[in-house]
């Protein structure tokens, strides 16, 4: 999910660090990550209530969160109620949490904000008291209407300024704006135009605007995985991680590296916010990293790109996916199944790189005597995996929605973690979550809702129709060419705008246009979503990027750099499920999509030698070429590529070894 609040980890101070970093400098790289998120991230910048408001806002979040935890467990009420109540109790929070500007009071809510917070309510009061009557007029609205209607507009678009920033919020303006005046545009992008009573009405009295489908994401789905998550870290699930990643890999060359990618990889994929997720675990991993010897940005680039990945990651993945599963109306099981080798792929590259990087450079792992050990880490935090082998058997064999699945994981996480003294949750434990889940709802929620009023727009004025013809007419019905249009679209949109509201602008637009080339719909929407995501790594807005460069101390575009350099793969392997839909196990069996894994790992191998130019020994560059094209054969299904690929790779692995042989003999060695 996209949590932004990073204090919130329970019982995650995990003693293994104090082992590497001491008390002093724990406590100071802890205090500049607090810096840099809320220098970075727009969303992370919350007021901290103290007194009476504290206790005010957090009985108000306990709520919040008992509400969602009622409707999704008894039912909710009609759509339209439940929906507008939703967004108006975020938003609420909303107002409260963020200052109106930065020289605003960071410490109590003014006089505007509580109106404005009070304001919320009115919106979903009114459709309550007169719900036949908004729906019969729809599209005819009276003047009592158009007021509702224009004061919910202006609370999102408010609410979102404050919480996401200026990108998604003028974004969402220029699109009123083409929805009233379309006939001043040109050539396929004008349109008849429509007056602000017809459009507002359009925002606010129907599904297809504000209270569309990613606030009914937002209001089920987003809302209680972020609660598990919550919960999660309660029970001491980002200790386990830690320790677990440092009892597999600390030791191995580059250890503290490949901690950070399985690390960060396992928390993202309960998380699934990449920011958050570069602050929380790189506070420790970074420094590590650079005591191995890892220069400042690649530690920082491996932090990030990891990071980022935990979004692709079953089984939670971030937001977007559920809000892609409702748009395709397919089970979030088929979410799961194919976005999990792609994913894979990806941190195996990382993997790769990471492993080459310190062979090349001749750097070690931590100290084997100071690291955890597999078992007793098993022995003591392994039961709290239990919950994430009950969602999945919930999703995949139940038979039940995944709302009731949600439920019934928070409950046995809740559960579980009275097995083990160190794990037990108190009433305040639970509690705390339930705040903490209520809190970090309120970034995504809003974004959800700001992004209703530009697919509001496009479904009014047939935007995103016009958008995927043109992505077409663009590649001449090439799909490699329309691919490339579609990827840089993502990634445009994606620099400006928070990852959830970046899918589902550029999934409504683009999505449409690789369908008409007969991709599957699975393949056209992934690939919009991967690329949306990595928009965080980037330059020249790389958030994920820069927040890793921020405690790295290293260069902020090198890092950026390094990033792009480390998820290469990532660029890469959603051309490989367009042209190859085995890889995401569509349409195929399970040994075909396993045969295309496979050689896509090699791939992914030969992409990590032609980037880090080592295997053995340096690589000259013209073997660096070779090995990439090699790469990109196995990437492209059929036997002739896959033949010639391999014997790539045989190539490359022979000529390498004969040169170190060589300069061993050199060297007398």
């Amino acid at each position: 999910m996209e949590e932004k609040n990073i204090n919130n980890t329970g019982n995650d101070n995990s003693a293994t660090e104090h082992e590497f970093l001491d008390k002093k400098t724990q406590q100071e790289l802890e205090a500049k990550s607090q810096e840099i998120v809320k220098k970075l991230d727009k969303e992370s910048a919350t007021r901290k209530f103290t007194g009476k408001m504290a206790k005010f806002f957090y009985i108000l979040c306990l709520l919040v969160s008992g509400y969602h935890l009622y409707t999704a467990s008894f039912g909710p009420p009609v759509t339209l109620v439940h929906r507008s109540l939703h967004v108006a109790m975020i938003t609420a929070m909303g107002f409260l949490m963020y200052p109106c500007f930065k020289s605003s009071d960071h410490s109590k809510p003014s006089i505007i904000d509580w109106i404005l917070a009070l304001l919320c309510f009115t919106v979903p009061f009114y459709i309550w008291n007169d719900y036949l009557g908004v729906v019969e007029r729809a599209g005819n609205p009276n003047q009592t209407d158009l007021i509702m209607a224009t004061l919910l507009v202006v609370l999102v678009l408010e609410c979102s300024r404050r919480v996401t920033g200026n990108a998604l919020t003028v974004l969402s303006i220029i699109f009123i704006i083409y929805g009233l005046f379309g006939r001043e545009f040109p050539g396929m992008f004008m349109h008849r135009g429509y007056d602000w009573p017809s459009l507002s009405n359009h925002f606010f009295a129907n599904t297809e605007g504000i209270y569309g489908t990613s606030v009914s994401v937002a209001a089920s789905y987003i809302f209680l995985f972020i609660l598990f998550g919550t919960v999660m870290h309660k029970c001491g699930m980002g200790q386990f991680f830690n320790d677990i990643a440092l009892a597999l890999a600390g030791h191995t060359k580059g250890g503290p590296a490949k901690v950070a990618v399985i690390a960060s990889g396992f928390l993202g994929s309960i998380n699934g916010s990449a920011v958050a997720n570069v602050v929380t675990t790189g506070a420790f991993t970074i420094p590590l990293m650079k005591k191995t010897g890892y220069s400042k940005e690649f530690a920082g680039a491996v932090e990030a790109s990891a990071s980022v990945g935990g979004q692709l990651l079953p089984p939670i993945m971030g937001a977007a996916a559920f809000i892609m599963a409702e748009m395709i109306s397919v089970p979030y099981s088929n979410i799961i199944t194919w976005a999990a080798i792609p994913a894979l792929l990806y941190y195996l590259s990382i993997i790769i790189q990471v492993h080459l990087r310190a062979c090349k450079d001749g750097l070690t792992g931590l100290p084997k005597d100071k690291l955890p050990k597999t078992g007793d880490v098993m022995a003591k935090r392994s039961h709290l995996l239990i919950p994430v082998f009950f969602l999945l058997y919930m999703l995949f064999f139940s038979g039940t929605t995944v709302i009731f699945s949600a439920v019934l994981t928070i409950l046995v996480t809740i559960l579980v973690s009275f097995i083990r003294k160190e794990t037990r949750m108190s009433l305040k434990d639970l509690l705390d979550a339930l705040a903490d889940g209520a809190k970090q709802t309120v970034s995504v929620a809003v974004a959800c809702a700001c992004v209703g009023i530009i697919i509001g727009v496009c479904s009014k004025t047939g935007f995103g129709l016009t958008m995927a013809n043109t992505i077409i007419s663009l590649g001449k019905t090439s799909i490699l060419f329309t691919l490339i249009f579609t990827m840089i679209t993502c990634m445009i949109l994606g620099m400006g705008l928070p990852s959830i509201p970046a899918y589902i602008i550029t999934a409504t637009i683009a999505a449409p246009a690789l369908s008409k080339l007969n991709i599957p719909v699975g393949a056209a929407h992934m690939f919009s979503f991967y690329y949306a995501m990595f928009a965080n790594l980037t330059p020249p807005v790389a958030l994920a990027s820069f927040a890793a460069a921020g405690l790295s101390g290293g260069n902020p575009m090198m890092t950026g750099v390094a990033s792009v350099k480390l998820a290469i793969a990532g660029f890469i392997v959603p051309f490989m499920f367009v042209y190859s839909p085995q890889l995401m196990l569509i349409n195929t069996t399970l040994a075909e999509g396993l045969l295309t894994a496979g050689t896509a790992c090699v791939g992914v191998f030969l992409i990590g030698t032609a980037v880090e130019g080592y295997v053995y020994t340096f690589m000259p560059v013209w073997l660096r070429v070779i090995a990439a094209v090699g790469a990109l054969l196995l990437m492209k299904p059929g036997f002739e590529t896959d033949i010639i690929g391999v014997a790539v790779l045989a190539l490359v692995l022979f000529l390498q070894k004969k040169r170190q042989k060589s300069e061993q003999k050199s060297q007398g060695v």
